[in-house]
């Protein structure tokens, strides 16, 4: 397995799993992805994960960068695990809302969060209402079946879900 960190170029070509949801904002919140990292690897998964935090688990310094490199990453990953342990106000998962409704139609998306998890009502229900399935609130449970996911799906090269070409746009309205 390897680990692709948001410092580094994004590795393309090999099944991946991104780890999407909130991201500690400084050095003294614990980020979860260190644990599901740890836990994929006990998997066997032979893949990459992409976790868009920076490999000494430091915040972001680099707002463009982080996020050209996170929509890269997104785009080549075979399977997008969110998981929102939301908490405020350390892990509030802003940005994680927008994500979650940009990927979310991919058909790659597997969602889960704790039972504490706050304001989680809204997502539950689109996952819900878009999957067809429950949201799952045991991070190892989730991450097992992205595991199994991406075994299956392999490989996907890097394409835009929607080309800005084909986005339909709404003209300037006369209110």
């Amino acid at each position: 397995m390897i680990i692709n960190y948001s410092n580094q170029e994004v590795i393309k070509g090999q099944k991946a799993i991104f780890l999407a949801g909130p991201t500690p904002r400084n050095e003294n919140v614990k980020t979860w992805r260190k644990e599901a990292c740890a836990f994929i690897e006990k998997c066997g998964f032979e893949g990459i994960v992409y976790t868009p935090e920076y490999s000494s688990w430091k915040p972001l310094e680099d707002y463009n960068h982080q996020v050209m490199w996170e929509r890269t990453a997104l785009s080549n990953a075979s399977v997008i695990v969110f998981w929102i342990p939301r908490e405020f106000p350390n892990m509030p998962g802003y940005t994680t809302n927008v994500e979650f409704g940009y990927w979310l139609h991919t058909g790659k998306v597997l969602y889960g969060r704790p039972d504490n998890a706050a304001k989680k009502k809204y997502i539950d229900w689109l996952y819900k209402i878009d999957t067809g399935n429950e949201p799952y609130t045991s991070l190892e449970n989730l991450l097992s079946d992205a595991v199994e996911l991406a075994n299956k799906v392999g490989v996907i090269y890097e394409n835009e879900v929607l080309p800005l070409n084909e986005r339909k746009m709404m003209g300037k309205q006369n209110y």
